[in-house]
């Protein structure tokens, strides 16, 4: 009884959760074996969704344009704004997490149907987040946002997050308003080597190796060069 009730209302798309989980909730729509067979778009878009986000996180743009259209034209399928929009935004959230800023332009598109937590989310991910904003974020970006000029408070708040990519996009975000601490680059590094996702990782070890150039310290940039040499190697 309690699974099928789970299942019931992970299936209400009033309560899909915010862009961050929503891979999450299509897995768990996908696995909910007591009700009737799921529509399509909903085993589809979750399966190219997790597919498109691994490709970016290795660095394969091809694929992950190819499945990400593939998933955001199932999501597209039901009529639903909310849907796309969280999936243009978890999109725009690995973007962040390998430091390739941009606007966020398939969520703008649909800014005017986006709910106020969705709106709340895109500004966080430009940076741009205020007391208001944190409010309406997922709890383990609220202490990120909230944490303002306080590079220690910003440090500790990113360092408590265990998910990874969560990690990578709080940093990403404090990199992008000018308050990414050495602690924060060091903890994004380390969260990128341990999934191996050598998009994010190249990204945060050249960020390492700017500073340490900018620093005059040319043993800790030579060996930062080195690595990133090493991540930059062809698979085979």
């Amino acid at each position: 009884m309690t699974s099928t009730t789970t299942c019931n209302a992970a299936t209400t798309p009033a309560r899909l959760p915010r862009p961050a989980t929503l891979l999450a909730a299509l897995a768990l729509l996908a696995g909910c074996g007591n009700n009737p067979p799921l529509p399509d778009w909903q085993m589809d878009a979750h399966g190219a969704l997790d597919r498109a986000q691994a490709a970016y996180m290795e660095g394969n743009a091809k694929v992950e344009a190819a499945e990400f259209t593939r998933a955001r034209a199932s999501l597209a399928s039901t009529g639903q704004p909310g849907l796309v929009i969280r999936a243009e935004l978890l999109r725009c959230a690995g973007h962040v997490a390998a430091l390739a800023f941009d606007d966020c332009p398939g969520f703008e598109q649909l800014r005017p149907d986006a709910g106020a937590a969705d709106r709340a989310y895109a500004a966080y991910l430009a940076g741009r987040a205020g007391a208001q904003e944190a409010a309406l974020l997922p709890p383990q970006h609220q202490p990120v946002a909230m944490a303002g000029n306080d590079a220690a408070a910003a440090a500790a708040a990113v360092q408590a997050i265990a998910d990874p990519l969560s990690k990578l996009v709080a940093s990403g975000v404090l990199l992008r308003a000018g308050r990414a601490s050495p602690p924060v680059l060091a903890g994004a590094v380390e969260a990128a080597s341990a999934q191996g996702w050598r998009r994010p990782l190249l990204a945060w070890l050249g960020v390492q190796a700017q500073r340490a150039e900018q620093a005059g310290d040319a043993q800790e940039a030579a060996r930062l060069r080195r690595r990133i040499a090493l991540a930059s190697e062809p698979q085979r």
